[in-house]
């Protein structure tokens, strides 16, 4: 999301401003964006990591960080909170809690978390997708807009949804890894409804540490509905996406992670408990 503002500058700055446009190229408002992050010292096209995928299907849910700690690192993202209860979503600097039958709340600061990504938002670049059949579709578009297949994105995408299929996670059992936490989890449908998916790709490479492809976690306009999504049909919606430059992974120091087993392949695991719906 961006915002429109009106000032006053001196002609010196203003010649200097016209001077980097033509060195380095792009327009005026990307070039003044980007000086004022490096004043304001805002990290961007960086994602920053609570965890590891492998340590969430292994079970470690222990919050690592809290809320208003991760809400320093990015203003756009996703995860979970501590015991896999529900599905956190951050989106414009808030931060929000997709409970059971995908009911959402503002997550309280000092709310734990065991996993999570974050990014401050900024689009690259912006297009249109039309005609959106279900997730594969949609993922097959976003495909083609990628500027790279070695390169973490945000993506963020925005429109009215015709039907939406998702699950909010409910806390785990003692002893349950994620495959057989996400068995009990809610899954719900929604219709028609207006709101933006929260997502990140990350490339093959990263699957000991990330959930490699697309991972969308989805929020109503009106902030009352939200879950993790696990597919989706739509008209019209409008894609932004950002590509990350830089990774930063956040180890928890609890003693359940630092006894947890996180040798092993995990991939098949982390793909069912992403993206298998268990109703009926």
């Amino acid at each position: 999301m961006s915002r429109r503002i009106e000032l006053d500058i001196s002609e010196s700055v203003w010649q200097e401003l016209n001077r980097r446009q033509a060195e380095i190229g792009g327009d005026l408002s990307h070039i003044v964006d980007s000086a004022l992050a490096g004043v304001f010292d805002l990290e961007r096209h960086s994602l920053f990591q609570v965890s590891t995928s492998n340590a969430l299907v292994q079970g470690v849910f222990a919050g690592a960080i809290t809320v208003a700690e991760l809400r320093r690192h990015g203003d756009f993202g996703l995860g979970t909170f501590a015991g896999l209860d529900g599905e956190l979503i951050m989106l414009e600097g808030s931060c929000y809690r997709a409970g059971f039958g995908g009911h959402v709340d503002p997550a309280d600061d000092a709310r734990e978390v065991p996993f999570a990504l974050v990014t401050r938002f900024s689009s690259d670049l912006e297009e249109t997708i039309e005609d959106v059949p279900a997730i594969h579709a949609l993922t097959s578009a976003i495909d083609r807009l990628l500027p790279s297949q070695n390169l973490f994105a945000g993506i963020r995408i925005d429109g009215v949804f015709g039907s939406l299929m998702m699950r909010a996670a409910c806390p785990a059992l003692d002893g349950e890894g994620l495959l057989e936490a996400t068995r009990h989890q809610s899954e719900f449908q929604a219709d028609d409804v207006a709101g933006s998916l929260v997502g990140f790709w990350a490339p093959e490479y990263s699957q000991a540490v990330s959930v490699p492809g697309y991972h969308f976690h989805f929020l109503s306009e009106d902030r009352g509905l939200g879950g993790h999504v696990l597919d989706v049909r739509a008209g019209s919606l409008a894609v932004q996406l950002q590509t990350e430059s830089d990774v930063h992974i956040a180890m928890p120091e609890t003693a359940e992670f630092l006894a947890a087993d996180l040798t092993g392949e995990h991939r098949d695991a982390l793909d069912a408990a992403e993206t298998t719906s268990h109703s009926g």
